[in-house]
């Protein structure tokens, strides 16, 4: 070590050989990785189930977040570690295409490294074992194909069974904070689903379902409107709460006279010139609304705002009008309306204007925060989940809980097959792969035993997190499922008396049980290729 200036005079120090000290090679390079992504996993193993502990997470600015959803812990967990990175990405990807099982996932990988780890002490080369963990992971997704159950989402005349999708929804929210009102968030989540799903492609499109929310009130206050809820009000407070009937213009264009797009400077050098600007400025304002009112609409919803003498000429011809509503909003409530959006007023005309049955303004609380609700509407395509809730940790954590169970129930009206949960589906797979590795004559089958028993660690944390003795559990559902052959005996988290997850209507998606297991795979054959880490500058 030696000490250097700078031009200015500062002093800095130099340490010799610093590139070898912060390198990792070989070995330790890849158990350094494993060390990282085990620790990652081991802060989201004790929330797994639904008996799972919640995280608190504290922001750098003070703010508090309460959960137990997989993605949202790792995502604020402001993760520094570049493979502690990989697991964010992984519980993402699964949120993004799955929505739900995102805290298995990352328990998965965790537990197929810390296999790993103590095949890479034997000696077994790290390629062997991702080959193995592969050829493993091949034989668990065809087996729970092979085990999965065609669910009746349909009754009779091909409809949808509201019935069946609303038990599933409620074993996705039997971990969440929501689950003291269980059955009425599970009918929220169905119905919203229902009231946008293309039943014929059978597909959802999630992007006309919005979550709004506003603090207060009880959870079990939490509805579906089957419209849109703008947090807005009437931008004059004279103007009409309530609408019925209601012929509505949705507009990107401001109510204001035109402006150069250049920087300008108008000077007026008698009280003459500024009276006519003035008359000239308000006949712009007549002229706007008179198209307005020429078009046959009844209420005004507009992107962008106006000034007061534009809100008091609104009022004054009976026009009701919403001013700085969002554009997310306003594309949903075209779409729910059957409305055109119309940038120029010019181009407006009565074929235009979209129709709804209601628009009222409500108010919540002593503090009086007003919302405007637009119901009834023609096109029932876009629906509205209006959460309450008396803090916003608890709506944050509503919202996140309810897009969830959205997510597993449009799954299902994509595919109807399922598989049980509990562990169940990992342990028959565990002894599928099991079985499998015996018949396997190369070097793989160490690899393949030992995704045989990370699979185990699932049901292992869901005994662990309900209280009960996590191997005697595990080794006694084993042996049933193995005498009895039965692959949906899993673990009694919920202490019902029986193992029987049908009887408990324990399900999940068969496509998100299986992405689950892929996705794990992928993510610990690319850790365990890293043999190398480079901290940047460290080659020139």
């Amino acid at each position: 070590m030696s000490l250097a200036f700078d031009e200015y005079g500062r002093p800095f120090i130099i340490v010799k050989e610093g590139e070898k000290k912060g390198r990792l090679q070989g070995l330790a390079a890849q158990k350094a990785n494993i060390l990282a992504a085990k620790a990652v996993c081991n802060i989201l193993r004790t929330s797994l189930g639904p008996k799972g502990m919640d995280k608190m997470l504290q922001s750098p600015d003070g703010d508090v977040t309460i959960t137990n959803d997989g993605a949202t812990i790792l995502e604020q967990m402001r993760v520094e570690n570049q493979i502690g990175k990989l697991l964010v990405e992984l519980s993402k990807s699964q949120d993004d295409e799955i929505g739900d099982g995102t805290t298995g996932v990352v328990v998965l990988a965790g537990a197929l490294l810390d296999k790993a780890e103590a095949l890479l002490d034997r000696g077994i080369h790290p390629m062997r074992i991702a080959e193995g963990y592969d050829r493993a992971c091949a034989i668990a997704v065809e087996h729970l194909a092979s085990i999965s159950d065609e669910f009746d989402n349909r009754t009779t005349d091909g409809a949808l069974n509201r019935e069946r999708l609303i038990e599933v929804a409620m074993t996705t929210l039997g971990s969440k904070i929501i689950n003291r009102a269980h059955r009425q968030m599970a009918e929220i989540c169905v119905d919203a689903v229902l009231a946008v799903a293309d039943h014929e492609r059978g597909d959802v499109n999630l992007d006309l379902i919005k979550m709004d929310s506003k603090v207060g009130g009880k959870l079990e206050d939490t509805r579906l409107v089957r419209g849109i809820v703008v947090d807005k009000d009437m931008s004059h407070p004279q103007m009409p709460k309530e609408l019925k009937d209601v012929k509505l213009c949705v507009l990107t264009c401001p109510f204001e006279p035109p402006k150069p797009k250049t920087k300008h400077k108008l000077e007026l050098e008698t009280v003459q010139a500024y009276e006519d600007m003035q008359a000239a400025e308000k006949q712009y304002f007549l002229d706007m609304i008179a198209k307005v009112k020429a078009s046959g609409a009844t209420l005004v919803i507009c992107q962008w705002g106006f000034d007061d003498e534009a809100n008091h000429l609104l009022m004054q011809n009976d026009l009701p009008a919403v001013r700085w509503v969002g554009g997310v909003e306003l594309e949903l409530i075209a779409i729910a309306c059957n409305a055109r959006i119309v940038p120029r007023f010019v181009e407006l005309t009565p074929e235009k204007l979209g129709t709804c049955g209601r628009v009222h303004e409500e108010s919540f609380g002593t503090t009086k925060d007003r919302m405007i609700i637009i119901e009834d509407c023609p096109n029932s395509k876009a629906v509205t989940v209006f959460v309450r809730g008396g803090n916003r940790m608890i709506i944050d954590e509503a919202i996140r809980s309810l897009h969830d169970a959205i997510c597993v129930v449009r799954n299902l009206v994509r595919t109807n097959k399922i598989v049980y949960g509990g562990g169940a589906a990992e342990l028959a797979c565990s002894l599928k792969v099991f079985e499998e590795s015996d018949k396997v004559g190369t070097i793989e089958q160490y690899a393949m035993r030992a995704f045989s028993e990370a699979l185990e660690m699932t049901p292992c944390a869901l005994a662990e997190n309900s209280g009960l003795n996590p191997i005697a559990e595990v080794a006694g559902v084993k042996a049933m499922q193995v005498k009895e052959g039965k692959p949906y005996l899993g673990i009694d988290c919920m202490s019902k008396g029986t193992r029987d997850m049908k009887e408990q209507k324990v399900f999940e998606t068969l496509i998100g049980k299986q992405q689950q297991m892929l996705l794990a795979t992928q993510v610990v054959r690319m850790i365990l290729k890293i043999d190398d880490v480079i901290a940047p500058g460290e080659v020139n």
